[in-house]
């Protein structure tokens, strides 16, 4: 996905917050700032918003010499997310159909990004989410939500990499993972997280953290964009990505940077949270989106 004009302010923002985390002074922020203003004439819009990303925080760490400016928010994210664990299980227990929960339930992880910052009740927003499964399975118009093409194409695929976004909603993706596991105890299960600290995007001790490592086998990038960008992620990375036979694609990042690749075949999961992404996708801020890269009949 190209960035559009809208992002830039955005990019500020991020710049701006990731200082704020660290609680610099304005001396230091200014300094940011000023660093990103000179950055962003250079940046093509043709570019990712993610490569930009990667740039920002880039910037941020030289300036204030601080390698993780969001280790606390991923430390209450992870406590947040565990709050909820065991009644996300037993909905999947419970359910009908307990790969479209287990499904709906990893998309509504995205809500832990917004909890933290922003004091949203957490547990209450899940629920409003899984009240709209039925809707969303209804609706499945091939456009915005294809839950049976998904299924269909996780029962085929032998190989599956699961590229993860941010800390807390790796224990969404464990229930997901942990139920593709029971479902189909022969596939191999790859679950990718950054390569270096980015915003508060999982790394390889988040996804161990969550109990990942129970169900596939964790590896990194070897890069920290808030994103997956083929072209400068480590050969091992690419080597494994290239490989599969299905790829679970989770958060906006991770669409932002691959919605153009057309070559492997990816599932986005994610929550549309931003009025860029919901025009691109014509859709609504807030709606949940399970969408291949790929046409199939």
């Amino acid at each position: 996905m190209k960035t559009y004009m809208e992002c830039i302010p955005c990019f500020f923002r991020q710049a701006i917050e990731a200082a704020d985390m660290i609680g610099v002074g304005d001396k230091q922020k200014k300094e940011i700032i000023n660093q990103v203003a000179q950055a962003i004439p250079e940046f093509s819009l043709n570019s990712t918003p993610p490569e930009m990303g990667q740039i920002i925080h880039a910037i941020v760490r030289t300036v204030t010499g601080v390698a993780d400016p969001y280790l606390h928010i991923k430390q209450k994210s992870h406590a947040l997310a565990m709050q909820v664990f065991d009644l996300l299980a037993a909905k999947i227990s419970r359910a009908n159909n307990k790969l479209l929960t287990a499904v709906v339930l990893s998309i509504a992880g995205n809500i832990i990004d917004f909890g933290v910052k922003n004091s949203v009740d957490v547990k209450g927003e899940i629920q409003k989410i899984l009240n709209r499964e039925e809707r969303a399975i209804k609706k499945e118009d091939e456009k915005l939500f294809q839950f049976n093409l998904f299924a269909r194409k996780l029962a085929d695929a032998i190989t599956i990499v699961y590229l993860a976004d941010n800390v807390g909603e790796t224990v969404f993706d464990r229930l997901l993972l942990e139920h593709i596991k029971k479902m189909y105890p022969q596939k191999k299960l790859w679950y990718a997280v950054r390569g270096f600290p980015i915003l508060n995007d999982a790394l390889e001790i988040d996804a161990y953290n969550a109990g990942i490592n129970n169900y596939a086998q964790i590896f990194n990038n070897g890069y920290d964009a808030p994103g997956t960008i083929l072209k400068k992620s480590s050969p091992a990375f690419r080597k494994i990505f290239r490989a599969a036979d299905l790829i679970i694609s989770k958060g906006q990042g991770n669409f932002e940077s691959l919605s153009d690749q057309k070559k492997y075949p990816v599932f986005f999961l994610f929550m549309a949270k931003c009025p860029v992404i919901a025009r691109h996708l014509d859709c609504t801020v807030n709606d949940i989106i399970l969408k291949c890269n790929q046409v199939y009949k």
